[in-house]
Order: C-alpha cells, then sequence, then structure tokens
C-alpha cells in the first residue's frame, strides 16, 4: 500500500488523505528518492506530452512549417482552450493548408469557465481546436504532413486515422516513449486516452528517468535531445500556452523559467524535468485528485530547487475557503512526503 503524500484538513484536523507515490531519478537511472511502489505501472496521460512532441521536432517537421515557440509549447499542452490557444491551434493548422477538421482529439468546451459562459451566450459552438489536446493533435498532423511531403502522397490521406496505434505517426511517437523510458511501450498495458490516441501503463521510476533524459540530453538519440531542450525551451518561453490563465503549470513555469518543466496528466498524475539539477520527476496520487497532486509537485519542487518561493507553497500548503471567503482549512505534504524530500 502506497503511503499518504497529503493530507486535507478541515480546521485542525485531518479530513481526507490521498495516498500515492512519488519518483525522482537521474539520468543514469540512479534513483534520487523513491516513495511507495514505484515500480507499479501507471498510465501517465497526458502528462508525457513532452515526450509525444519529441518526434514533430527531431523529425524536422517543426522546422519544415516554421513552428513558432508558442506553437511548439502548445504542442506540449493541456490547454484550457482559451482564444489565444484556440487561435494558435488554428495557425498551425493553416500553415499546412488544413483546419480543424483534420483533427481526431474530438471536440470538448473550454476549461475556463469564463471563457466557457461566453461562447455561450454568443451562441458559439465548441470546436475540436477547444479540445486540450488540440495543439498535441496539431503536432502529429504537421508529422504526417511531412511524411506525405516525402511520399509525395496526398496530405489528408496520410493524415486520416493517425490516432490509430498502427499509423506511421503513432507508431513514431510510441518509439519516442519507448526511448526515453526504457520500456518497450509495445509490452505495456494499453488503453486510450481522452483525445482518442494510444496510452500505456508505465513505471514511475521510468516516466522519472525520461525526464531525466529530456532535462540532460543524457540517454536520447541526438535528435530527441535536442528535440527535448528546444521544447522545453519555447515551453519556458511561451508558458501560457501549457496551461492558461490560472493553471498550475502556466503560473509556476512562469515563475521558474527553465528551472523547471511540469506537466500535469489526468488521475492525479504529475511528470518534470529539472534541467538544472539533471534530475526528473514523476508522481501519482492514487485516488486521482489532481488539487492533490499540484500539492505534491509543489511541495517537491521547492524541495529540489531549495526555495521557498510563495507561489510554491501556495499549492503545498493550499489554503480552503469557503463561499464566504473564510479559511477552513488547508492542504499539507504527509509526513512521508515531507521526510522523503527532506531526509536530513
Amino acid at each position: 500500500m502506497n503511503p499518504i503524500l497529503i493530507e486535507v484538513l478541515r480546521g485542525n484536523a485531518v479530513e481526507s488523505r490521498h495516498a500515492g507515490a512519488l519518483a525522482i531519478v537521474d539520468a543514469s537511472a540512479r534513483v534520487h528518492t523513491a516513495l511507495g511502489d514505484v515500480e507499479r505501472p501507471i498510465f501517465p496521460r497526458s502528462a508525457v506530452k513532452l515526450l509525444q512532441a519529441l518526434p514533430l521536432v527531431a523529425s524536422g517537421a517543426a522546422d519544415a512549417f516554421g513552428l513558432s515557440d508558442a506553437e511548439l509549447a502548445l504542442a506540449c499542452a493541456s490547454h484550457s482552450g482559451e482564444p489565444a490557444h484556440v487561435a494558435t491551434a488554428s495557425g498551425v493548422l493553416a500553415k499546412l493548408g488544413l483546419d480543424e477538421n483534420a483533427l481526431e482529439c474530438g471536440t470538448q468546451w473550454p476549461g475556463r469557465e469564463p471563457v466557457l459562459r461566453g461562447m455561450l451566450t454568443r451562441g458559439e459552438q465548441a470546436t475540436p481546436l477547444h479540445n486540450n489536446c488540440s495543439g498535441k493533435h496539431g503536432g502529429f498532423v504537421c508529422i504526417a504532413c511531412l511524411m506525405a511531403r516525402s511520399r509525395g502522397a496526398d496530405p489528408a490521406a496520410v493524415v486520416r486515422g493517425y490516432v490509430g496505434a498502427e499509423h506511421p505517426v503513432m507508431r513514431e511517437v510510441s518509439a519516442a516513449l519507448s526511448a526515453a523510458t526504457g520500456v518497450d511501450v509495445e509490452q505495456a498495458p494499453r488503453g486510450i486516452d481522452g483525445c482518442s490516441i494510444p496510452t500505456f501503463a508505465l513505471p514511475l521510476r521510468a516516466l522519472a528517468l525520461a525526464f531525466a533524459r529530456c532535462a540532460t540530453g543524457q540517454g536520447l538519440s541526438d535528435g530527441n535531445a535536442r528535440a527535448a531542450q528546444r521544447l522545453r525551451r519555447a515551453v519556458a518561453a511561451e508558458p501560457f500556452m501549457v496551461g492558461g490563465t490560472d493553471r498550475f503549470d502556466t503560473r509556476v513555469m512562469q515563475a521558474l523559467g527553465e528551472a523547471l518543466f511540469c506537466k500535469v496528466g489526468a488521475e492525479g498524475v504529475y511528470c518534470a524535468a529539472l534541467p538544472g539539477l539533471g534530475l526528473g520527476l514523476a508522481l501519482k496520487i492514487d485516488d486521482g485528485a489532481v488539487r492533490a497532486a499540484e500539492a505534491a509537485m509543489a511541495a517537491a519542487a521547492q524541495a529540489l530547487l531549495r526555495t521557498e518561493d510563495e507561489l510554491l507553497r501556495g499549492y503545498s500548503h493550499l489554503a480552503l475557503r469557503n463561499w464566504r471567503g473564510l479559511d477552513v482549512g488547508a492542504l499539507r505534504p504527509a509526513e512521508a512526503l515531507r521526510v522523503a524530500l527532506n531526509p536530513a
């Protein structure tokens, strides 16, 4: 059974507890910190979008279609569907001579409530461009279009069905995941992600290794090492694209720049790269609570970067307020997490 990582207080009493596991690894696969079962395969979901975007750059597609930092950052994003996100995703497709109909991620309403209310008030309909994965899928379409160009084929024909596990684009993405994690994903448990691409269950230790490799380039091919660095720098330059207004990933990377790349995944997952330390991190909250995952990620970043940053502490010790604005409780790292992160 995994240890308790985060406690939720109501007044001074513990109301809820969130168990989970955390792995911090360097690029040589040396384990820096292991808490809980870091060998049990988990679905990282959107936390691995950086890894899934490696072929976009390594293949030459990003250069072939002149993608900007904002467009590359959006390829690593789980965005809120705000106007800037939609416009950027649309811009990528325009460079390919395509529109939102090329995207196979599905239609999703914006995750940010004021944007959603505004659309409903104006009678607007959501499109695949509003999907939080539209940037990642735009990257996949770029790869497919480059493949079509090299073959002299019709781009629309090559793009069609790119979410399928056997499609050449997904084969490239799966190969990048295998190379970065050191796990043959073809042998891993497989499911279908919310945006319809394959998702693979992988150990936290292997995921942390992949992000350590992306932090340093060590253990990656030259092409993937350069791709990881370029993507990290694009995200540091355009962190709004990765999440959006008031989103954890955006706010933290706006504050810390290239010192930390972090990415949330559904069901309480976080992955992160810390280039200055040469470390990668992966964590999973067992019950899938994203709020607890953010608190654990913030606590880990504070400890590893040795910072008293108030933004991070605001997440690791999140104050809970009721609808009248009264303080009613807080989140805090549990003892097992505090000791693991600060063994001295």
